[in-house]
């Protein structure tokens, strides 16, 4: 199995998760770039969640600012950043989010593939306390 379909597989498995939990959501598959599913929230709030799934910890979880600018053009929606390490789940709510400041970063231009081409990249050093959301291992 190629590291993309097992990563999309993870995406798949932690939807029907969040969906056993109250959440109706849809994978997007690869259809959109900045966002893996959109659906409603256990509320029923009309939603769209970006995943970013890492195999190590890291203290501080990364969001390109080039993401977040996506997402929060998307209309009429709220806006999730969901991000799964080894030690946890990180449920983002962006739309209440005070972000931090702008960090330049070097960084591989995917993570999916086996890419080793090195680009800039504008990001938000999130901290673990800013998440709604917290499930720790």
């Amino acid at each position: 199995m190629s590291n993309e379909t097992s990563h999309h597989k993870w995406e798949q498995g932690i939807i029907h998760l969040m969906n056993l939990d109250g959440w109706q959501l849809q994978w997007t598959g690869e259809a959109f770039d900045h966002y893996d599913a959109k659906g409603k929230t256990p509320k029923g709030f009309d939603c769209v969640i970006e995943f970013k799934l890492r195999n190590k910890y890291y203290q501080t979880k990364i969001l390109e600012q080039y993401k977040y600018l996506k997402l929060m053009q998307e209309p009429n929606v709220m806006k999730f950043y969901y991000v799964f390490d080894c030690k946890g789940n990180y449920l983002y709510h962006l739309d209440n989010l005070k972000l931090p400041e702008i960090e330049p970063m070097q960084l591989q231009a995917t993570t999916e593939r086996a890419n080793k081409n090195i680009i800039n990249k504008d990001c938000y050093m999130l901290s673990e306390s800013m998440a709604s959301i917290i499930v720790r291992y």
